[in-house]
């Protein structure tokens, strides 16, 4: 059992999991992380081991805790697709050993306590909604710019999931009909052009058609085009690389012109925008906000806030916490 009694001091449990790894953590009432830890997520061995994986988390951190909070909830960040009013995760790509998993029934009959399930995205966005940069914003559009580009959206402090619960797939909206394949099938989806792949592969191109090729990003690739990361890009941007802003503000341009069609079809008061490429570039953002109006036929988008996410790596645990607290 994890409800220890009728202690003021209640909190939930956050659980993010990806192909890899489970990352757990404690969170309060006020959004604060008071521990977390992060284990291997077994892939192989079938869908009961992949489940007993979480559960072994869950259990190392009640025990590294020492369980002195009532733990009210299990909110649950899991790889999509998946149904997020039923709790079972349909066929995620990340993870083959779940399909049409009933993750938050099995948890649920594990703990004897309420769980939800849903995806990063549109936990994350509830997070920052309830505790973060969002805090105060009824119409919030959330994106998370990593490997790929997920978002979520928030409205009057509940996620929106459209009619069959696959609503905020804003990653997968198109801005070039001739652009790269995405993963997803499609052509010129903004997470083919602007995320961290896409910049990556953009830089190896750039650096292979450049007459002198000198550039910071090929001396941290050691000389070879084909080891060129979107990590080092930013390392030689924060260097002064010229190249390497190049490459980032093109990216920026992209975003903007995405965030324009965001803007008029949402309306948001408020973009939040988190993960790994964002933190790279946020410097742009600026640069980024001021275009807007020349994107978005709005004619307030001057007045929407870009910002930076609050919750950085821990956005997981946070978002899969903000499901299962109240308003």
């Amino acid at each position: 059992m994890i409800v220890s009694g009728t202690r003021h001091n209640a909190a939930v449990i956050g659980v993010d999991i990806g192909g890899t790894k489970v990352a757990v953590g404690l969170v309060n009432t006020a959004g604060q992380i008071l521990a977390q830890l992060r284990a291997p997520m077994i892939t192989h061995a079938g869908p009961d081991a992949a489940f007993d994986a979480v559960v072994n988390a869950i259990g190392a951190l009640q025990k590294q805790r020492g369980q002195p909070e009532e733990i009210r909830g299990i909110g649950i960040c899991a790889p999509g697709p998946l149904d997020p009013r039923s709790g079972v995760v349909l066929n995620p790509p990340n993870l083959p050993c779940w399909r049409n998993f009933p993750l938050a029934e099995r948890a649920a009959q594990a703990y004897k306590i309420p769980v939800r399930v849903d995806n990063d995205a549109n936990a994350a966005a509830l997070a920052e909604t309830k505790w973060g940069a969002a805090r105060g914003y009824r119409y919030v559009f959330y994106a998370t710019i990593g490997t790929g580009i997920g978002t979520g959206i928030v409205l009057d402090g509940q996620i929106y999931h459209g009619n069959t619960g696959s609503a905020g797939e804003g990653g997968h909206v198109t801005i070039d009909y001739n652009g790269p394949r995405c993963a997803c099938g499609k052509r010129g989806c903004i997470e083919a052009l602007a995320a961290g792949p896409a910049i990556a592969s953009r830089a190896r191109t750039t650096i292979a058609n450049s007459r002198s090729q000198t550039s910071a990003i090929l001396d941290l690739a050691n000389g070879k085009i084909e080891s060129v990361t979107s990590e080092m890009v930013g390392q030689a941007f924060a260097a002064g690389d010229p190249l390497a802003r190049e490459i980032l503000q093109e990216t920026a341009d992209l975003l903007a012109i995405w965030m324009g069609n965001i803007i008029d079809v949402l309306d948001p008061d408020v973009i939040v925008v988190g993960g790994g490429v964002a933190a790279m570039l946020n410097p742009f953002f600026a640069g980024i906000h001021e275009k807007l109006p020349a994107w978005s036929v709005n004619p307030r988008s001057a007045e929407i806030p870009l910002v930076l996410a609050h919750y950085g790596a821990d956005a997981g645990i946070a978002g899969g916490a903000a499901l299962c607290t109240g308003s």
